[in-house]
């Protein structure tokens, strides 16, 4: 084991170094902030136990992070998803130790890891998406080695580090609730369900809900608005819904079409190995999680988390098929080689690397152009990366727009954006220019209410046309336009100046609501 967790940590060094570097070259080439970045920024500004689109645990990750390196840095403010990232490529290594594998198996897993392309991109931000692998794979760890314990106090261990890991899991991200659901019913479903007569296993479920109840209390004091959003989510046409082969096909896109063999091996393997047979629920898992994502017309992404315990197994697979042979262990020598070379190949699809014109001749130069997971008009540039861009543009014209007004209609105006990330692009950047903080009935915006604001004078952030707005108010002006080339479309569109609302925000605010 312990050349294992050496070599892991090697593999974790490098894996975090790599963000760093890219982080502060992706600053260079000119991407700024993401959008959901300064969002969980001003959610860690106003900590809570709950938030209508995530648990606190970003919120709170956003917090240390700002009051330690502040936001206009990106290799700081995302250097949480590094640390992350390195713990998840650790896992890997130790998942394969956990599994009956070698050194070299490790490193192939590891390998596989940090080239996938998913990893790439959900570690080089902040968000919830980076911390929920180690979650799920600390449980998955625990799991392989509650099954084959000896001894008693190993057992205990292990259940409780699955508990506070499941709980804190909870607390980041409401989708592992369907990842223990299917880890559960796996179990149950082969001999290993003898670890659930545990008296330990009581244990971690109680100290699951433990870690949980404060989000579930504030879900509960909100009147669950999580599952508000969710319900509104999929009942819109925001997501692109996929199919089942195209949900399949995805699954090998997003990791890197040259680890299929990898991760591939590994599920086929818990299947139907003999070697497998005590870690067989972790395959049947999988058989369990996927038509179950393909049936809520998940995300193909939602899956993501789980993977690293399947590489872990494909690494363990591979070399057990090559034991002491030269020609397999060259044979696997080279695919790992193929792997990195194909990381290098991908990586501009994951970290905005390139500027973004060299960006758009390298897809027409490879021939890929990655699918986004929400539907919208045609962009130049893909979502991810499209969503840092246009929020100093914002922030510089609504400057403008405030400080040219007379310092008696400055004191009674306020600012009401459209999204979240509008209100918190002013929020996050505004106050050094002493603008007001923007209100908005998106998402949690609209928790925190119309703070005062009566709609006396307002300048309006919005998509709507002027013969759209102006029914609300005495009078309204087109005063900006909102056009950065880069930008997402819903990031096009006028600035308004408004005299006179008709009724105060106060008495539409329920009308406001946007919980997609």
């Amino acid at each position: 084991m312990r050349s294992i967790v050496w070599i892991s940590l090697i593999f974790a060094v490098i894996k975090v170094a790599l963000h760093i570097v890219t982080n502060i070259i992706a600053q260079h080439q000119g991407y700024g902030i993401f959008r959901d970045e300064m969002y969980y920024l001003i959610c860690g500004q106003r900590l809570a136990f709950g938030y209508v689109d995530q648990p606190p645990m970003v919120a709170l990750a956003a917090r240390v992070t700002e009051t330690l390196f502040g936001h206009d840095h990106m290799w700081s403010l995302r250097l949480f998803p590094a640390l992350a990232g390195g713990a998840k490529v650790f896992l890997t290594g130790v998942m394969v130790w956990g599994l009956g594998g070698g050194r070299r198996a490790a490193s192939l897993a590891m390998v596989g890891v940090l080239v996938a392309g998913e990893y790439l991109g959900v570690d080089s931000f902040l968000s919830m998406n980076c911390f929920d692998p180690v979650f799920w794979m600390t449980c998955a760890l625990a799991l392989i080695m509650i099954v084959q314990a000896e001894r008693p106090e190993t057992v205990r261990n292990w259940w409780i580090v699955l508990g506070v890991s499941a709980g804190l899991g909870l607390e980041n991200k409401v989708s592992e609730v369907f990842f223990l659901v299917c880890v559960l019913a796996a179990l149950l479903l082969t001999p290993q369900r003898r670890i659930l007569k545990s008296k330990w296993f009581g244990v971690a479920v109680l100290l699951m809900v433990v870690l949980a109840l404060p989000n579930l209390l504030w879900q509960i004091h909100y009147h669950f608005p999580t599952l508000e959003w969710l319900r509104d989510v999929q009942h819109s046409d925001k997501d692109v819904k996929l199919g089942p082969l195209k949900f399949l096909v995805a699954q090998v896109v997003m990791l890197n079409p040259f680890t299929v063999l990898l991760w591939l091996s590994g599920v086929v393997w818990l299947l139907v190995s003999r070697a497998a047979r005590p870690f067989r629920f972790l395959g049947v898992m999988y058989l369990l999680f996927v038509p179950l994502m393909m049936a809520m017309h998940a995300k193909d992404y939602y899956l993501a988390p789980a993977y690293p315990v399947f590489f872990a197994a494909g690494g363990v697979a591979r070399f057990s098929w090559a034991r002491d042979s030269v020609w397999k262990n060259a044979l696997f020598g080279a695919y790992a080689l193929i792997l990195a070379v194909s990381g290098c190949l991908f990586l501009p699809y994951s970290i905005p690397v390139l500027p973004p014109k060299e960006f758009v001749a390298y897809e027409k130069k490879i021939g890929f152009t990655p699918q986004d997971t929400e539907n919208h008009d045609a962009t130049i540039l893909p979502q991810f990366y499209a969503d840092r861009f246009g929020w100093s543009d914002l922030v510089s014209q609504v400057n403008q727009i405030y400080h040219s007004l007379p310092p008696d209609e400055q004191a009674v105006t306020g600012i009401f954006a459209g999204n979240y990330g509008q209100a918190s692009a002013i929020n996050l950047f505004g106050p050094k220019y002493g603008l007001p903080q923007a209100i908005s009935g998106h998402q949690n915006y609209w928790i925190w209410g119309p703070r005062g604001y009566t709609g006396q004078e307002m300048i309006i952030i919005s998509g709507a046309s002027l013969d759209e707005v102006t029914p609300y108010y005495a009078s309204c002006k087109i005063i900006g336009v909102r056009n950065n080339p880069l930008a997402m479309p819903w990031e096009h569109g006028n600035i308004y100046l408004c005299y006179g609302r008709k009724r105060t925000y106060a008495a539409d605010w329920n009308d406001l609501k946007q919980y997609h």
